[in-house]
């Protein structure tokens, strides 16, 4: 599944379905599969503006599309919100293709994985606010150990 999240997108895919996309946009219509091709280049973009361009069109997709073209835009925001570092959406969309598919092991495996990485920041976080609070706590003392002087 780290595999999955990690991988970016190469430019030459990247600037050839956004071709497409604009392509299809010029004409005033925009097929759900170009639609979809162009986000989910996105969506494995490096660049945090990519893949929130990538989530947006997920999302309009999702409204308009049939069921498996659903799951897959479930999995990609899933994918795109951990990227994001939007773990509450993250789950949100993971729990969505549960729903449809209560047995997809993609899902679960993603679902593990934004589960740990807020884990791992939940603990960052307490770590960095417990080290600033000794920081503080120290300046304190320091302070009334000097004023005492």
């Amino acid at each position: 599944m780290e595999a999955i999240v990690e991988e970016i997108v190469t430019v030459e895919d990247l600037k050839r379905f956004e071709q497409i996309y604009n392509s299809e946009l010029a004409r005033g219509k925009v097929s759900g599969r170009a639609k979809f091709n162009y986000a989910w280049c996105l969506i494995r973009s490096r660049y945090t503006n990519d893949l929130r361009r990538g989530v947006c069109l997920l999302e309009e997709l999702l409204n308009e599309s049939s069921l498996q073209v659903q799951r897959d835009c479930l999995f990609y925001l899933g994918v795109g919100y951990y990227k994001l570092k939007d773990y509450t959406r993250a789950l949100k969309y993971v729990h969505g293709i549960q729903q449809i598919e209560p047995n997809n092991t993609q899902a679960r495996d993603l679902e593990q994985l934004i589960k740990k990485k807020m884990n791992r920041d939940g603990l960052m976080g307490m770590a960095i606010v417990g080290g600033a609070v000794l920081a503080v706590g120290g300046l304190v003392g320091a302070g009334i150990a000097l004023s005492k002087k």
